[in-house]
């Protein structure tokens, strides 16, 4: 017998598999990138933020620079002095303007607008430490006018909860998608079964095993499969490219980084294979039990 005695190829309901595989794909490739997307972010600021205060001083009335560096020296001293925190250190100028340009802009603090600068305070809680934040920050407003303190335990709990779950949503739109192509590749199985039927009681009648059988099928899905997981792969890839190339362009820390680490690029990768194999084991797995009901 030849290696492939069904034109499956030839089928009309064969001919639009690729690019449903294609477009399945991208979809889940868009969603996983996400996930991965959110996931990194979340580590980051898990580890740069955890144990971490920030307290700020703002200008009081009209009073100059002098007076406000006296304020932030005593909101220091407090803090040095407080059991539990192990380090706390006055940002520079600079990283101030830094952090605030991309609320206010460049020139508002030297420009036409003028605002006086705030002094912040970057402090470390010493691991284990049980610190009452609360009570610190009512000493902190008592003794220093102006001073605030911002727990960032607080809304990063809150925003470590919201990834988490656009993170478990990108994953339950990626489970869907398999789904999605399993039943697909099913359908249009079954009507290659259907097409093919008379040659198939054929090939019985000369001594073909269902295994045979289903190997041809299992050769055609795995040909539809790599086209369309191959194709819709490079979509998502260039997809991607370009939503990093314009997120690049936000001048902001506002946004997570956008980029993907050489192991997430090959995870990405795995969906091209990932739709082959669902094509052949799908096929293989509705031939058989089809065949195995064929009288």
């Amino acid at each position: 017998m030849r290696s492939s005695d069904l034109a499956l190829q030839r089928d009309a309901s064969s001919r639009l598999l690729p690019w449903l595989i294609a477009f399945m794909v991208w979809l889940a490739a868009i969603a996983l990138a996400g996930a991965m997307v959110l996931s990194t972010a979340g580590a980051k600021w898990r580890s740069g933020l955890a144990g971490t205060l920030t307290v700020q001083i703002v200008p009081v009335g009209g009073e100059g620079p002098e007076a406000l560096d006296e304020r932030t020296r005593a909101a220091l001293s407090l803090l040095r002095a407080t059991a539990g925190v192990e380090r706390a250190e006055a940002l520079p100028e600079e990283h101030v303007l830094k952090l605030l340009e991309p609320w206010i802009g460049k020139g508002a603090f030297a420009g036409e607008l003028g605002l006086p600068l705030p002094r912040l305070i970057d402090v470390r809680v010493a691991e284990g430490a049980a610190l009452d934040t609360a009570a610190l920050g009512a000493r902190l407003a008592a003794s220093v006018p102006g001073a605030a303190l911002d727990d960032h335990g607080v809304w990063l709990d809150r925003l470590l909860a919201l990834a988490g779950a656009v993170e478990g949503v990108a994953y339950a739109v990626l489970a869907l998608i398999g789904l999605a192509a399993v039943a697909t590749v099913v359908f249009t199985t079954r009507t290659g079964l259907v097409i093919h039927q008379d040659e198939i009681e054929l090939l019985h009648l000369i001594g073909a095993q269902d295994s045979y059988v289903a190997r041809q099928f299992e050769r055609h899905a795995l040909g539809i499969g790599l086209r369309g997981g191959l194709a819709g792969l490079g979509l998502a890839v260039a997809t991607l490219l370009l939503i990093g190339t314009l997120a690049g362009r936000i001048e902001t820390g506002l946004l997570p980084p956008l980029s993907l680490s050489v192991v997430q690029w090959a995870g990405l990768a795995g969906l091209a294979i990932a739709a082959a194999l669902i094509s052949v084991m799908t096929a293989r797995f509705t031939v058989m039990r089809a065949l195995a009901r064929m009288p």
